[in-house]
């Protein structure tokens, strides 16, 4: 080697591994899970099927691995709220907008639980991972519940799973359905003011379902 070369340095694990579950991300989001090919995964990246299998072990490891990070980024996203310091309406109207900007944000998402509903859940039902952590997120709102119940802002005997069902529905599904919706009135919900509007109506719906009936207030 001459003495003005540097020795080439081999590509850093974690990147490698980044850049493969990235790749998986968008083939899976785009062909779903049959018709998706570790071939044309490794030829989103610089590196070989070889060197993913050596990372995930097979293809049906690589998709589980997948969804434990879209799910995972979900949880985030809510997790940083902090909803344990905001006043309880304050704290119901971002989780409901955290949530909507996340599945706006992050088409991807919808495309891989579509799919994962499609294989029946197999690879959430054997996460403890995905099961944990999306506990806590009805714990989140359970707490906030519990808090707009004392204070009056809520009413009561709200179970937060259908809460979550509730604020989940409306952002899942504008996504999962924008192309048909789209072709069927002619409305494209990627459009800002299109996009506002509804998050603003899925925190008025959410509120106004939360409000305390005359007998409560």
């Amino acid at each position: 080697m001459p003495d003005n070369q540097a020795p080439r340095r081999s590509r850093d694990p974690e990147q490698t591994r980044r850049a493969i579950l990235d790749a998986a991300i968008a083939e899976f989001a785009e062909m779903g899970f049959a018709a998706a090919r570790v071939d044309d995964i490794a030829a989103r990246t610089s590196t070989t099927k070889r060197m993913i299998y050596y990372y995930f072990q097979s293809k049906e490891r690589l998709f589980a691995t997948v969804i434990e990070e879209m799910y995972g980024g979900m949880r985030d996203a809510e997790r940083e709220l902090a909803t344990d310091i905001l006043p309880p309406v304050e704290a119901m109207r971002r989780l409901v907008e955290v949530t909507f900007d996340h599945h706006a944000a992050h088409p991807e998402f919808v495309r891989l639980v579509s799919v994962e509903n499609i294989l029946e859940a197999r690879n959430v039902a054997a996460s403890p991972t995905i099961r944990r952590r999306s506990a806590a997120v009805i714990g989140t709102l359970g707490a906030v519940l519990a808090r707009g119940e004392r204070e009056g802002a809520f009413r009561s005997g709200v179970d937060p799973f259908d809460l979550h069902m509730l604020i989940s529905s409306f952002c899942f599904y504008r996504v999962s359905n924008s192309h048909t919706l789209g072709a069927i009135f002619g409305r494209d919900l990627r459009v800002a003011e299109v996009a506002a509007a509804h998050r603003r109506m899925a925190v008025e719906m959410v509120l106004c379902y939360l409000a305390p009936t005359s007998s409560e207030k």
